[in-house]
C-alpha cells in the first residue's frame, strides 16, 4: 500500500514541483516534500491562512468557498488545492508550468488523498 508521503513525493516528481505538501486546515503538515531551508511550520500555517482568507472573502460576498487558490509570481506558481473539508494540497512549481499541464495529476492525487485522509 502506498503511503501519503510516497504519493506526495510521486506528485512532486510528476509535476516537477519545487515543493509539495498535504496540510490540514489548522496548518499542520500531514506529509511534505519541501526544500531543506524551508520552515515547514511557517510554510504550512501561511498556506492554510491563504486558503482560509479566500474562503472568508468569498463568504462575505455570499459566494461559494474556493476549492483552489493560485498564486503567481515571476519565479513560481503556488497552487493550494482543497482536499475534502479537512486538508489541502500545496504545490510550488516553476512559472512556465501552466496549471492545465498537471491538473489531471492533481485531480487524481486529491481523489486518492481524500480516501486516505478519511
Amino acid at each position: 500500500m502506498t503511503t501519503l508521503q510516497e504519493m506526495v513525493r510521486a506528485l512532486r516528481d510528476v509535476t516537477k514541483a519545487e515543493a509539495a505538501a498535504v496540510i490540514n486546515r489548522d496548518g499542520g503538515i500531514v506529509a511534505a516534500e519541501l526544500p531543506p531551508a524551508v520552515s515547514q511550520e511557517t510554510f504550512s500555517i501561511m498556506c492554510a491562512a491563504i486558503l482560509g482568507a479566500g474562503m472568508t472573502a468569498a463568504t462575505e460576498l455570499r459566494h461559494a468557498s474556493p476549492h483552489r487558490v493560485i498564486l503567481e509570481s515571476e519565479d513560481s506558481t503556488i497552487v493550494i488545492q482543497e482536499i475534502g473539508r479537512r486538508a489541502m494540497l500545496v504545490l510550488v512549481v516553476p512559472p512556465e508550468r501552466s496549471f492545465t499541464t498537471f491538473e489531471t495529476a492533481v485531480s487524481r492525487f486529491v481523489q486518492a488523498a481524500a480516501k486516505d485522509l478519511g
